[in-house]
């Protein structure tokens, strides 16, 4: 079973590693393993804008990098430095694409927070209907 709330609050501690001092709008991610292990990630920004890479993909690099390709939750904390009531992030399109590479969208969850006690969960699948991952590349399609 996924502590949902361990996972958020991993992902707010995360968040306070973002390096955003051109949105000013902090995100961090916590990214549960299959075995148990939590990567954690945050939102970097850069000057050129397109290099900027966002907390959740921050994340499964770390984790792919060591060796991870199974996972089962993500949560997902993001707002502005001097925000008092957070509307939490959801993840961006290319991240939500990224998702799709390494977990099965049909129990993935991915948990929008906008603090340790207010987060929601949605499905990959939910939020990504009819993705486009590895399998759709294979020449025997399920």
């Amino acid at each position: 079973m996924i502590d949902q709330k361990a996972l958020v609050k991993a992902a707010i501690a995360a968040r306070e590693n973002s390096y955003s001092p051109y949105s000013k709008f902090m995100v961090g991610a916590a990214l549960l393993a299959k075995n148990g292990t939590i990567y954690r990630g945050a939102n970097i920004e850069n000057a050129g804008y397109s290099p900027t890479i966002c907390a959740e993909r921050s994340a499964f690099v770390t984790a792919a990098t060591d060796g991870e390709r199974a996972f089962d939750a993500i949560a997902v904390a993001g707002w502005g430095k001097d925000d008092l009531d957070p509307a939490g992030a959801f993840p961006c399109g290319v991240c939500r694409q990224f998702m799709m590479e390494f977990c099965d969208p049909a129990t993935f969850l991915i948990i929008v927070a906008k603090s340790e006690d207010d987060y929601t969960a949605y499905g990959l699948e939910e939020l990504l209907p009819h993705g486009f991952g590895p399998l759709d590349l294979k020449e025997e399609k399920k």
